[in-house]
């Protein structure tokens, strides 16, 4: 058995007071950078490893992290991050590790900023910052607000990038629109059209519905000889089932070799419901996100392929990403892409089994 490293044996090979040690470990204060990276060096050299889990219930401290999610009662999506962050929460309570929540309407944009504000308002202020930044402006404004007060921001669903922020985890979503394409190039024949449709709102200002938008074309431009007509169309009033039909409704006469449609983002059940049971054999239908309804119409062969963003591990990784930088003080990726998984009626039942087995520990 490996004999146990003692912060005396650190101090006395590093030439430094144990003192110093204890603030390197705890990365406190008043240590010179020089000094730090040979305490450092010799910690690695040791082989030590300290037990912050011990020292921070020895302290009582806890930690505040500040989760800025849409509401999950308004869309049935975000329950899935929300279940994430649950599982991790459970898995770090025993760190001191509190979780705040704030939620906001998903479709407006006065909600995240309300809600956001709201997060510095209460007490205590936050140690760190776990959101959603669904719209571009107002994401730019708190990350510069957790910049200047010096809070560590993990952002998923959307990438907005800067320099500032722990981490990004989800998906690439420049990616998942090549893949969307890709998946209904498929089902189509030369001459057909395909339609990429938002059914959502404030739509300029989402980057992850722009740069899927950008793949989706991208994917096309580079498959010239294909003659695919691309159409892309932004809709708002999604939950207007008889509006929606309508719209349909003219679409396909419109462009009556209209012969599939990505939906981007996880709402393509709205679809389903809203065509044509004749138009439902002949359109093929690529969506996003393994949520109740989208199952069932992917079992009824209605919907063909799900592309899965793993949203559950997004808010599952969020927070652990979080514990171990405040914690446990450990290196985090910047950059932490998931996998975009391609879900059919074949391998639905081990996705939807995983997930409800999914387990990460610390």
């Amino acid at each position: 058995m490996k004999d146990r490293i003692r912060i005396k044996d650190i101090a006395v090979k590093a030439g430094v007071s144990t003192g110093t040690v204890d603030r390197v470990i705890h990365n406190r204060g008043n240590v010179s950078p020089e000094t730090r990276k040979k305490v450092q060096e010799v910690m690695e050299e040791l082989g030590y490893e300290p037990n912050l889990m011990a020292s921070t219930l020895a302290y009582n401290r806890q930690f505040h992290v500040a989760v800025l999610l849409p509401d999950y009662r308004l869309d049935p999506y975000w329950e899935q991050p929300r279940r994430g962050i649950e599982k991790a929460q459970q898995a770090t309570r025993h760190y001191g590790l509190v979780v705040d929540r704030y939620y906001f309407d998903p479709m407006k944009v006065d909600g995240f900023t309300e809600a956001a504000a709201s997060i510095w308002e209460d007490e205590p202020t936050p140690n760190a910052v776990l959101f959603a930044p669904l719209f571009l402006k107002e994401a730019q404004s708190l990350l510069e607000e957790c910049r200047n007060r010096g809070v560590p921001n993990v952002m998923i669903n959307t990438n907005v990038e800067n320099s500032d922020s722990l981490c990004y985890i989800g998906q690439d979503s420049l990616q998942s629109g090549v893949l969307a394409a890709r998946l209904l190039n498929f089902g189509v024949n030369r001459g057909d059209t395909v339609l990429m449709l938002n059914l959502d709102k404030s739509i300029t200002n989402a980057k992850h519905l722009i740069d899927k938008e950008r793949g989706f074309r991208k994917y096309w431009d580079e498959t010239k000889d294909r003659d695919i007509q691309i159409v892309k169309r932004d809709f708002e009033a999604f939950n207007e089932p008889g509006k929606l039909a309508l719209f349909l409704e003219d679409l396909l006469r419109q462009y009556p070799r209209l012969s599939g449609i990505f939906v981007s983002n996880s709402r393509a059940y709205k679809v389903v419901e809203s065509l044509p049971e004749s138009a439902l054999g002949q359109i093929k239908i690529v969506g996003y996100d393994l949520i109740d309804a989208n199952v069932r119409y992917l079992r009824e062969n209605k919907i063909d392929f799900i592309i899965n963003q793993n949203p559950v591990k997004q808010g599952y990784l969020g927070l652990m990403n979080i514990a171990n930088h405040l914690i446990l003080k450990k290196e985090v990726a910047p950059l932490q892409y998931l996998p975009l998984d391609i879900v059919v009626q074949e391998n639905l039942d081990y996705y939807v089994e995983k997930e409800l087995i999914f387990e990460i520990v610390i």
